[in-house]
């Protein structure tokens, strides 16, 4: 069995930029309601405290960046997106995974949000408000035994693709790839043009013809063609 390696990705404040809004959601029934608004859309978000450097810090020493490895995830990209509440004293509650990747990166993300202590609230006219926070985090598994190249980092779109793969101690003739959501066929000297219908998610498996052996399997996020415009 190939090991795996991973690199967890961090995002912050991709989600930050918004229209401003004074317009509050009804609160959902958690722990934390105190009968005050919570706010969907806010002049400044949420955040952790110290912002996205001590966040990254805070992720690197309790993160375990092995959950996915652990739970046999295929190569790729993937990004979880967790949901929560910030409250006006700056605890955090309701959090709610809104992906379903699972590998147990979920659950990981969830644990870590439960431990990362108080945040700084959002603030909405000059003053702090209870509101939402979703927080993404994006973990990148990687293959020692080979290498897949695309345009995006394990992103392909529906039509045609085209993608590179150099497979250790295995010839570029002797690959194979194959995927039952999509119609791969081989372009020469490693490459493959891969043609997907749909958006979601695709597995493609990598194979030794000459070995007669399975190589591994890579997972791959697959958006409309419409996004690259």
């Amino acid at each position: 069995m190939n090991l795996s390696k991973i690199i967890f990705l961090l995002s912050f404040f991709a989600l930050t930029i918004r229209s401003y809004s004074q317009d509050a959601v009804p609160a959902p029934p958690d722990s934390s309601n105190t009968g005050e608004k919570l706010f969907d859309k806010v002049e400044v978000e949420a955040e952790f405290p110290g912002g996205q450097a001590a966040w990254r810090k805070f992720l690197e020493q309790n993160l375990n960046p092995n959950v996915p490895v652990d739970n046999s995830a295929p190569a790729g990209q993937y990004t979880v997106m967790v949901q929560f509440v910030v409250n006006r004293d700056g605890t955090i509650a309701d959090i709610k995974p809104l992906t379903k990747l699972g590998y147990g990166m979920e659950q990981e993300v969830v644990r870590i949000l439960r431990k990362s202590g108080q945040w700084t609230p959002a603030m909405q006219n000059g003053r702090s408000v209870r509101a939402y926070r979703k927080q993404p985090v994006t973990f990148m598994i990687e293959d020692e035994s080979f290498t897949i190249s695309t345009k995006v980092p394990y992103t392909l779109f529906t039509g045609t693709n085209e993608i590179t793969v150099d497979a250790d101690k295995v010839k570029p003739a002797d690959l194979q790839l194959t995927s039952p959501q999509g119609i791969i066929t081989p372009a020469g000297d490693g490459k493959f043009t891969v043609r997907i219908n749909k958006p979601g998610r695709i597995i493609i498996e990598l194979y030794n013809t000459k070995k007669k052996k399975a190589i591994g399997t890579a997972s791959f996020e697959v958006k409309d063609a419409k996004a690259k415009m």
